[in-house]
């Protein structure tokens, strides 16, 4: 039987918050930019259609880390998953190198899994 993190309660503690709210921080900071671009899409010739697809992964992406406060496993694979697709979308169509995703999956690697693997028996 493995005991690695049998003191483990199901409680959200501080630090779960914590990055949590970290990570909630640069994804609404990589929605500010595409409200941003929206706003100038006709000076800058950015076709409407770029925003449903990309307002609807920062939507996503903001779900995810929602069910993960509330211990969904399949939101600790999405999440990541949809901050590459928001990041290769900006640089595929827009030329442009967000560091607010990469930041966003600095933080999901270092902080976000040490206090999500430890509470890992609680998801569902």
């Amino acid at each position: 039987m493995n005991d690695n993190f049998a003191d483990e309660t199901p409680k959200k503690d501080l630090s779960f918050v914590l990055a949590l709210c970290g990570l909630l921080l640069f994804t609404l900071m990589g929605v500010g930019i595409d409200f941003d671009e929206f706003s100038q899409h006709r000076e800058i010739n950015i076709p409407t259609a770029y925003f449903y697809f990309v307002f609807l992964i920062d939507a996503l992406m903001v779900a995810s880390l929602v069910f993960i406060y509330f211990f969904r496993k399949f939101a600790v694979y999405t999440f990541p998953a949809f901050v590459v697709i928001h990041f290769l979308t900006h640089n595929y169509f827009l030329s442009t190198f967000l560091y607010t995703d990469v930041t966003n999956m600095f933080l999901y690697v270092s902080l976000g899994l040490f206090v999500i693997i430890p509470k890992w028996q609680f998801f569902k």
